[in-house]
């Protein structure tokens, strides 16, 4: 069995039930954490609507929090949720301000504080752009669509 993530009559995503139930799941806690809705639609007979306005909003608070942490367990904890989300908003074409989110002048938010050295810095905005649409790279290749 498998379900359906979908704008209008095009199909993003088509994961089995247990990876769309965990997906769904961790929609909920980051839309929690962003105060956000993420325009992921309930699943309805095997089916979830996504609309394009709420999710291009929610897709680039969700890029802007995750830039602005530097705590590794964090990064562990959101990396393959934030990956996982650029393959859908490139599949329904939403454009990514990658330039803008590279290069935010922000404060961090989460920073881990270290005993050996002090707190970790903020990965450098090429790298962090270039790690992250790496990730959502592999993925898209493992995504059925």
């Amino acid at each position: 069995m498998s379900q359906y993530f979908d704008i209008g009559d095009e199909t993003l995503w088509n994961p089995s039930n247990g990876v769309s139930r965990l997906f769904r799941r961790q929609v909920a806690v980051f839309e929690a954490e962003l105060e956000l809705p993420s325009g992921i639609g309930p699943m309805v007979n095997d089916e979830c609507q996504v609309s394009p306005d709420a999710f291009e909003t929610f897709v680039n608070a969700l890029l802007a929090k995750h830039r602005r942490t530097s705590h590794a367990v964090l990064l562990a904890l959101s990396e393959g949720f934030t990956a996982t989300v650029l393959v859908l908003a490139e599949r329904a074409g939403i454009e990514v301000d990658w330039e803008r989110h590279g290069t935010t002048s922000e404060a961090p938010l989460d920073v881990q504080v270290s005993t050996v050295v002090g707190m970790s810095a903020p990965a450098h905005g090429g790298s962090w752009a270039a790690s992250l649409r790496e990730r959502a790279g592999e993925l898209g290749q493992r995504m059925p669509r």
